[in-house]
């Protein structure tokens, strides 16, 4: 008899006041992070109201069986259920004195306001009167039912929310009401009445056949049906379209799924002596040792997290009236999570009467600069090692502090002020929406996104628009808690914009000033402050905390960091980050602008003469372009790849002068020249190549037009000569591209070989210049043996062998079926950003046998993985010597490489 699998773990204390929690915080991918932090703080005595948590095994196996329940799994969530209700001594949905529940997600990997929350669950016609009867408090009653009714039915039903608030607002100015709080117990029973109107006229009896009485829809009364459903949609919740964008960005397996947990409710909005909130025990923003974070006085959780009431500091609670013994016992729960977790929290709490709560814990998100400080500080008081330091700040959070800052020197007038919720500056034409700012991503335009406050379904928007600002919302508002997880510059609660959202406009209080759309603003989200027009940006220092963890990175990485750069300014900044070399040097990046000219003199010109001086001025421009690389790179390797691309990417687009020449034609110009044109263009097109990443490109150039070769290595070789006589240490080494063959590389080893001797003896300097090839091919990698015969090194090209192992071309399918492959799950990730397994295993099969062939072999990679954290681990297990990467990715690289050592 198979084993009955376990679905349903309960959290808390019983009715003994015993501890009966079944979980723990190591059951994450079982419980979710909430479930399994609840379990966890249940277990160290903290004061949690009881629950049970529905694993997320079972979100996974309802939504592989289209939305169908596996077999027993009701009947278990039931038992447990009732085992609540007898823990806690009532009933949900009980006339007499009623249970009430919240049904929350809870994901293995934390996925801040991704899915669903259902609050207040229980309450209805009946129970509303045990309610009001257990609580003295019928106002407090009838808004904790308005509030279950309106977010049920947007959660659970899908309906506009939209329809509830308009009906809020028109209660509101029927009675002359301000805020929500000034409408009466009466007002709140008559727009329960309402909702349930909206309720029925808004909702399919097809689609809830469950919802159907007497023929009509209706608000569901039956606490069995109002769980079910509950439950339902969040799990739906885990393939809504903004969870499923937030694990595509931060590379989240869509097979985790959610867990459930549903917990007995307590409330923050009964009266001045309850309060809700959300706080960090240290500052997320920029590290600070202090206890961080928002607080409302009587309100639930989602008014603060959602922005719509202005919040105050939780510094401030303990010297509220009525609820200093909770905030004092809040900053000792602090101290306490912090100790036990070693690591800065995320908490949420609620204060019910006095009584303190915990809802929820989790490793709080935090910017680039505030994980570099904490782990720092961490280490330095003895909670976490230097090896944990190392590993608790993400590399890709690195970014962020390579992100522009407004230049000290620039002036500008403040136009607005805010709260500093996600540090970065940002310059951009105003948008007001989402679906706007990913429309003007996708035409090229840089944004800044203005909204009265985000919600989940602005992702999108958030994450193409440079940086946002909001007019509401308080430090631990969505927008700021998603921004600063993506590293994007957020100012939030400018409470003197005046958004008009659907006008396109913004008037800021206090100034003569409208925004409209497209109109240039800058933020600063370090600061807090907007600007109208475009502020100069300047990239920071690799200083302070930074350089700290950098220096303890580097001394437990295997792994070589190189950078990517083709002249001395980027080679300068490239060893300023750490870069140890210079992994690929591009040369063709060097026969643009003026010198296009010069290359396609030599492509096209049948006249010898012309064709020779055209190769002298190369070969003096390259001298100098090598003697400037190889100085700012003093001794330390400096890769430089012979010209790779086809020739016809040096031309004229053929399509642009065919109608060059049509309009030449018809307005009876020279025909002289006209003919000129004509010879110009069937030169151009005999260079045209059906598919040219696959034709005269790489050593194959170098091979039909041998003379190219020798002219680079010659500008090479007498650039390091003449360094060398000049007191300095140039290390260039030579790397042969896209070979397929040994024999190949053999030809134009002993091209090169030929061409350093010439000069180091025509300049009378000892020259030992290393000669390698780039693995760019399948056939390459599967020969690596036969061709690492002819080599000193490999790099592997990591962006063509990915094309051409898959078939793809980049260009190409980037933009046209990659997301699409990745919305039907076709592929996990774009291969062209992380390494895909099957293209790592012809890189593992490329170093064994390069290995075989040459047990000195040098190898490394070179392609846009070098710089991705996830394809770092992959290379330090395969067992590269480096990676190489752009020069802004460097640090990101130093510290992924300590990471996969660490690991």
């Amino acid at each position: 008899m198979a084993e009955q699998v376990k679905r349903v773990y309960r959290f808390g204390k019983d009715s003994q006041g015993d501890n009966v929690t079944e979980g723990a915080a190591s059951m994450k991918g079982v419980l979710g992070g909430k479930g399994a932090n609840l379990a966890e703080m249940a277990n160290i005595g903290l004061p949690v109201p009881p629950g049970f948590t529905i694993t997320c095994q079972t979100c996974m196996e309802y939504a592989n069986a289209d939305n169908a329940w596996p077999e027993g799994a009701l009947d278990e969530i039931r038992a447990y259920r009732i085992d609540l209700e007898e823990r806690m001594g009532k009933k949900i949905g009980d006339a007499a004195d009623p249970l009430l529940v919240s049904v929350r997600s809870g994901a293995p990997m934390s996925m801040p306001g991704m899915m669903d929350t259902v609050l207040n669950l229980g309450l209805n016609d009946r129970s509303i009167q045990g309610l009001i009867a257990q609580t003295d408090n019928p106002r407090f009653a009838w808004d904790s039912y308005r509030r279950f009714i309106q977010m049920f039915s947007n959660v659970v039903i899908g309906l506009d929310g939209d329809l509830f608030e308009n009906a809020i607002i028109a209660m509101k100015q029927r009675r002359g009401a301000v805020s929500d709080t000034d409408l009466t117990a009466e007002d709140l029973s008559e727009l329960v009445s309402e909702f349930k109107a909206i309720f029925a006229q808004n909702t399919s009896a097809a689609d809830y056949p469950s919802l159907v009485a007497d023929g009509e829809v209706r608000f569901p009364q039956d606490p069995t049906v109002q769980l079910q459903l509950a439950i339902e949609a969040v799990f739906g919740s885990w393939n809504n379209p903004r969870a499923t964008l937030y694990r595509q960005k931060n590379k989240i397996a869509d097979d985790l799924g959610t867990a459930v947990n549903v917990q007995c409710m307590v409330f923050g909005n009964k009266g001045n002596t309850s309060a809700t909130g959300v706080a960090f025990t240290r500052n997320p923003a920029d590290g600070t040792k202090e206890f961080y974070g928002d607080y409302l006085v009587n309100a639930q959780g989602e008014d603060v997290v959602a922005g719509i009431r202005n919040t105050s500091p939780i510094s401030e609670l303990k010297h509220v009236e009525g609820l200093q013994k909770a905030g004092q016992e809040l900053e000792d729960v602090f101290v306490l999570l912090e100790n036990h977790f070693r690591d800065m929290m995320d908490i949420e709490f609620t204060i019910e009467q006095g009584k303190l709560w915990m809802l929820q814990t989790r490793a709080g998100k935090r910017t680039a600069a505030s994980a570099l400080k904490v782990a720092i500080d961490m280490q330095r008081e003895g909670l976490i090692t230097k090896e944990e330091a190392v590993c608790r700040v993400e590399p890709s959070q690195l970014d962020q502090l390579l992100h522009p800052q407004f230049d000290k020197n620039a002036r500008y007038d403040v136009l607005a002020r805010g709260l500093n919720a996600s540090p970065g500056a940002a310059v951009g034409k105003v948008v007001f929406s989402a679906a706007d700012a990913v429309e003007a991503a996708e035409r090229g335009e840089k944004t800044v996104l203005v909204r009265w406050e985000t919600t989940p379904d602005d992702l999108a928007g958030m994450i193409a628009a440079e940086g946002i600002l909001t007019s509401h919302g308080g430090k631990t508002s969505h927008a700021a808690v998603i921004a600063r997880g993506m590293g994007a510059p957020c100012v939030c609660g400018a409470e003197a914009l005046r958004i008009d959202a659907e006008k396109k406009q913004a008037v800021v209080a206090g100034t003569d000033v409208v925004l409209r759309e497209g109109d240039v603003i800058s933020l600063d989200g370090t600061t807090g402050i907007v600007v109208l027009g475009a502020v100069d940006l300047v990239q920071p220092e690799l200083t302070g905390d930074l350089d700290t963890i950098l220096e303890w990175a580097d001394e437990f990485r295997t792994l070589g960091v190189r950078a990517n750069a083709d002249n001395p300014e980027d080679a300068r900044l490239s060893r300023e980050f750490g870069a140890e070399g210079i992994g690929l040097d591009r040369t063709e990046h060097m026969f643009l602008g003026e010198r296009k000219q010069i290359i396609q003199s030599f492509i096209l010109d049948e006249d010898e003469e012309i064709r020779e001086k055209a190769i002298a001025d190369l070969y003096a421009a390259q001298t100098g372009d090598f003697y400037g690389m190889f100085k700012a790179m003093d001794g330390l390797p400096v890769i430089v790849r012979l010209l790779d691309p086809p020739l016809h990417e040096f031309l004229e687009s053929p399509r642009a002068l065919d109608v060059e020449i049509a309009r030449l034609e018809a307005s009876g110009a020279d025909a002289r020249v006209i003919a000129e044109k004509r010879g110009l263009l069937a030169k151009i097109d005999s260079f045209v190549e059906a598919n040219p990443m696959l034709g005269l490109r790489g050593c194959r150039l170098g091979i039909v037009y041998p003379i190219l070769p020798v002219m680079q290595v010659r500008a090479i070789a007498t650039a390091a000569a003449r360094l060398k006589k000049e007191g300095f240490d140039p290390r260039p080494e030579i790397m042969i591209p896209l070979v397929s063959t040994v024999n190949e590389l053999a030809k134009l080893r002993e091209v090169a070989q030929k061409t350093i001797a010439e000069v180091s003896e025509a300049e009378g300097v000892e020259l030992d210049l290393e000669i390698g090839t780039m693995i760019e091919l399948p056939r390459a990698a599967v020969t690596a043996d036969e061709i690492a015969t002819q080599a000193d090194f490999f790099s592997f090209g990591t962006n063509d062998l990915t094309q051409t192992t898959f078939g793809f071309s980049r260009d190409d399918v980037e933009g046209e079926f990659i997301p699409q492959y990745l919305t039907e799950k076709l592929l996990p990730y774009n291969p062209f950003a992380t390494i895909d397994p099957g293209v790592a295993k012809l890189v593992k099969m490329g170093v064994d046998l390069g290995r075989q062939g040459n047990p000195d072999l040098k190898v490394g990679v070179c392609g846009e993985h070098g710089g991705d954290p996830d394809s770092i681990h992959t290379f330090h297990k395969i067992g590269l010597d480096y990676v190489s990467c752009s020069p802004y990715r460097v640090p990101v690289a130093r510290l992924a490489a300590a990471q996969a050592a660490l690991k």
